[in-house]
């Protein structure tokens, strides 16, 4: 007879994968194990972050985790001191992220809870005029950034160094703004949490208090009283829709449905006046709102995944196809109308069944509630799109300026340097500029990122555990649940290394419906070209930059995730079916095999 384990394997005896010897040096020692946090860490429930950092790390993108490791840490204990919970503690083994919930100390929680209730009540009772404080704050960030030049270093200066007197030189700038670039996406996730979890908290309050009056409510039902937002974080795909409407507009929809490629649609399209005022309206468009990262899950985590702007042939597929429906008449606007009557009828319901009383009270946290979620969807596309997407291509800037001043052998060699071993890539290069020396550059470099690389190859081979250390008898950690969809049953089901019957997924309910179709198991952007219309998206995670193939699909099954996640209020807006947090569906289901979402449930069933 098997037992079944009580703990999962300590995080300090996994084991190194094959090949990937000395892997801890290609990160920041604070990330790592150490002997003397062991007794602490290995008490302590870890889990995979598989929504925000599902692939391995290459070095300098450990900028990302540090950046809200931090910051989310920071908000939670000492500045809001958020009742229950303190930060989010990291840690990188074999190259990925693992992370462990802080509980706050039982004996702080009167205490912290009265600190908490006056802080955050400042804010509430001025949220829409701090968080258009927010907007300015966060906005001039990104005009920094934006504005910083990482250009290959001139032979000589320009004349306007001595006549402006300027007093300091090019490579002293370079030096100084990759210091700046890095300082302020550190400064922008401490504005990312000003805010955020207030938001998380006002809906936890609303949630709770639904689950205490109503024992029977789903948790999806509370979501949807919250749903049918007018937020920026949709308007990148209006966008799109609003430029097929243009184009069917001016005559030019057979040419924009017909295009094989971005780059060739608008030079053909430069022919005519008609074209010249459409491309022209794209070029307008993009900036900003096509700075809009397409990595799948949570964005911004990655050097490599680039944005639309960058890569418009991504949001060119979502143009053709809404043209091709606009021509057969269809309708391409999202639901917004029907989810907001939705949300109204389920909320009227509910009020109803409440004493006298507590109708006030449930009024003014829905409203409440409603009036943050607006933040919490929008923030998105300020950090993770607009500003996260600019720091990433102001990187590549850099690694392209210092591989041609002879720093490294190719661009991407940057991105397994740590952010420190950056900054000294920089001096060495600047230095040698400065007195018209040779830098040592790539003859230094070139060992180190070769033995990186190959590190790099293994690390990716490996398939880390979904958990780490002692499980909690039961998870019960609002946003652990909420955001990652880690749930009791799921953890428990990882424990016992027990399969689901071949048949069935269990995740959380999503977005409601129930509909079957063919799967059609999507990993990256460039594989959502492949998915026809009827099918069944079936992903580790989506990402807002995905809601255009939405059009196509008729539901949306996701390996994590929670109801609160991104993937589960897109597909509620989009009025899409979906199954979120069912920790395994990209690996049980094949493309082509029919399947039932039931996004009621929270059911996933293989039919064939």
């Amino acid at each position: 007879m098997t037992t079944t384990p009580t703990s999962f394997e300590s995080p300090y005896e996994v084991a190194t994968p094959e090949g990937a010897d000395g892997w801890e040096q290609m990160y920041n020692w604070y990330h790592l194990r150490g002997e003397e946090r062991r007794a602490d860490d290995e008490q302590r429930f870890w889990f995979h972050d598989r929504l925000h950092h599902p692939r391995v790390l290459q070095p300098y993108d450990e900028i990302q985790c540090e950046c809200w490791w931090q910051a989310l840490g920071a908000f939670n204990t000492r500045i809001l001191a958020m009742p229950p919970a303190y930060g989010v503690d990291q840690r990188i083994i074999n190259g990925y992220l693992y992370v462990s919930p802080v509980p706050a100390d039982p004996a702080q929680l009167q205490a912290r809870a009265e600190l908490f209730q006056r802080r955050a009540g400042h804010y509430y009772d001025n949220w829409d005029a701090i968080y258009e404080e927010w907007k300015q704050k966060v906005t001039a960030r990104l005009r920094e950034i934006r504005a910083m030049d990482f250009s290959p270093l001139p032979d000589i200066e320009d004349e306007s160094v001595v006549f402006d007197h300027r007093g300091y030189s090019s490579g002293y700038r370079m030096i100084q703004d990759f210091h700046r670039l890095v300082v302020v996406m550190y400064e922008t996730y401490q504005y990312h949490f000003e805010m955020l979890n207030l938001g998380y908290a006002a809906y936890l309050t609303l949630f709770q208090f639904c689950k205490q009056a109503f024992p029977n409510i789903t948790d999806q039902a509370i979501s949807r009283m919250v749903g049918g937002l007018h937020v920026d974080l949709y308007r990148p795909d209006d966008e799109l829709k609003r430029l097929s409407k243009e184009a069917v507009r001016l005559g030019i929809n057979d040419e924009v449905a017909s295009a094989d490629s971005a780059d060739a649609l608008f030079a053909r399209l430069r022919e005519s006046d008609a074209g010249r005022e459409w491309v022209a309206d794209w070029e307008r468009t993009a900036d900003p709102w096509f700075l809009f990262s397409t990595d799948p899950g949570h964005p911004g985590g990655y050097h490599d995944s680039k944005p639309w702007i960058e890569d418009p042939d991504v949001p060119l597929a979502a143009v053709r196809e809404y043209v091709a429906r606009l021509r057969e008449g269809e309708e391409i606007d999202r639901p917004t109308a029907q989810v907001l009557a939705e949300r109204e009828r389920i909320a009227g319901e509910y009020r109803k069944l409440l004493p006298d009383e507590d109708r006030e009270a449930f009024d003014e946290m829905l409203e409440l509630a409603r009036t943050v979620f607006v933040y919490i969807e929008e923030h998105n596309i300020y950090i993770e799109h607009w500003l996260w997407a600019t720091f990433w291509r102001k990187s590549r800037d850099l690694a392209a300026a210092l591989s041609a001043m002879g720093a490294f052998d190719a661009p991407e060699d940057m991105f397994l340097l740590r952010r420190s071993e950056v900054a000294e890539a920089i001096y060495d290069i600047v230095a040698a500029w400065s007195v018209g020396s040779r830098p040592r550059g790539a003859d230094y470099w070139r060992p180190i990122i070769a033995e990186r690389r190959r590190i790099y190859e293994a690390l990716k081979a490996w398939d880390p555990p979904p958990a780490l250390g002692p499980p909690p008898e039961e998870v019960n950690e609002p946003f652990t649940v909420m955001l990652w969809g880690i749930t009791t049953d799921q953890v428990a089901a990882w424990l016992s290394g027990a399969g689901e019957d071949g048949k069935t997924l269990q995740g959380q309910a999503g977005s409601p419906g129930v509909v079957e179709g063919p799967a059609r198991i999507v990993k990256t952007v460039e594989e959502l070209d492949d998915v026809q219309h009827g099918e069944v998206l079936i992903c580790p995670a989506t990402s807002p930059s995905w809601s255009p193939v939405f059009s196509r699909v008729v539901a949306t099954v996701s390996d994590v995730g929670g109801v609160m996640s991104h993937a589960a209020i897109i597909c509620r807006e989009y009025g899409l079916p979906a199954v979120v947090g069912t920790g395994g569906a990209v690996r049980s289901i094949a493309t082509g095999q029919r399947v039932r979402v039931d996004g009621d449930r929270g059911i996933v069933t293989i039919l064939e």
